[in-house]
């Protein structure tokens, strides 16, 4: 089981190249801006260690990573884990029957989709996500996963943002864990 990281530690070296945007994609909101932090390979790779780190030796069969950013945490880490990867999709982006969930974002709502039979019954997959903020990502995630009866081994984000309390909808006695908090 992956040690918890809810213990103060200093941020990592890599932590320094993820850029705060202050209002954006709406007056309030302080996107944190990653773009850096991949062009930089050390950090990049860095990171990406920080990430597998705890979920070593977890029995995973895929990473699933919500669109955007969390695709490219996720198509990383995974065969860092020796898993496969599972994209979590924006509506009208996947092929044949899909599985759908809506959720709510700090600055408006949106749709996760999955396409039907994608996961095996019992299949053990981690969550992957660059932010949690509000956790409705999450949530929506975790229930698309459930209703494809997957088990949830854990959730994992670069960065939470505690003041939007996000974790408490996280659904799940698995743990979730966060590289960065803010």
């Amino acid at each position: 089981m992956p040690a918890s990281t809810a213990e103060a530690v200093a941020p990592p070296d890599w932590a320094a190249l993820v850029r705060e945007v202050p209002d954006f994609p709406s007056p309030g909101i302080v996107f944190r801006d990653i773009c850096p932090l991949l062009a930089d390979a050390d950090g990049f790779a860095a990171m990406l260690d920080d990430l597998a780190a705890p979920w070593r030796g977890v029995a995973i069969d895929l990473v699933a990573g919500t669109e955007a950013r969390g695709f490219i945490l996720g198509a990383a880490l995974a065969p860092l884990l020796g898993a496969g990867f599972l994209p979590l999709r924006k509506p009208g982006k996947l092929p044949g029957p899909v599985v759908e969930e809506s959720y709510a974002l700090e600055y408006g709502s949106d749709r996760l989709q999955i396409q039907a039979g994608a996961v095996a019954p019992g299949a053990r997959v981690l969550l992957v996500d660059d932010v949690l903020a509000t956790g409705g990502t999450l949530a929506a995630a975790a229930r698309l996963l459930d209703r494809q009866q997957a088990t949830v081994v854990g959730g994992m984000v670069l960065m939470e943002l505690e003041a939007l309390g996000g974790r408490a909808r996280w659904p799940f006695e698995a743990p979730l864990l966060a590289l960065l908090r803010h």
